[in-house]
């Protein structure tokens, strides 16, 4: 889950430059927090540092984006999978999703953008997830504290009644 405003996140990429590339696009749009990956099996040894989005890549040496993402999903199931793909699919990406994926995104001259601009929604969605359940526990408490005054209430006025004018007891 992304909660702050820097978020860990993989970059799971085979083609070295265009590794380095988002890597870079990335810390320049002030997402610092970056680790770089060139397989799914180097990410998946990683995940238990609970990254809160991983940027990949749907075809790589080895297992496939979506055997990594099903396996890092068994470690860390918050995690938010973003795959940046040459594969302009639509069966892969429906997959991809049918998984587990937060997007799917096509390798163009916007992929980069979209991808900082996907990253952000999941960061506003996961502090509007956070504020909910504030409030939520608030709410809660308030209604808490309300019941417990009233117990206390009921028990001062039951313990002295002449202070409450109320009439205990005989006729």
């Amino acid at each position: 889950m992304v909660t702050n405003k820097n978020p860990l996140i993989f970059v799971v990429e085979d083609n070295h430059v265009y590794n380095r590339l988002i890597v870079s696009f990335l810390k320049t749009n002030k997402l610092t927090n970056v680790e770089s990956y060139s397989t799914g099996e180097e990410a998946i040894k990683a995940m238990e540092k609970q990254p809160a989005v991983v940027i990949q890549d749907y075809l790589l040496e080895g297992m496939n984006g979506i055997e990594v993402l099903k396996r890092s999903k068994k470690i860390a199931p918050n995690v938010e999978f973003i795959f940046l793909s040459g594969q302009d699919n639509i069966d892969v990406a429906i997959n991809s999703m049918k998984y587990g994926a937060y997007d799917y995104i096509v390798k163009d001259q916007m992929a980069l953008k979209k991808l900082v601009n996907k990253i952000h929604k999941i960061q506003s969605y996961n502090q509007l997830e956070v504020s909910k359940k504030r409030y939520k526990m608030g709410v809660i408490l308030f209604f808490v504290f309300l019941a417990l005054f009233i117990i206390v209430l009921i028990a001062i006025a039951l313990m002295y009644p002449q202070y409450f004018g109320l009439k205990m007891g005989g006729v």
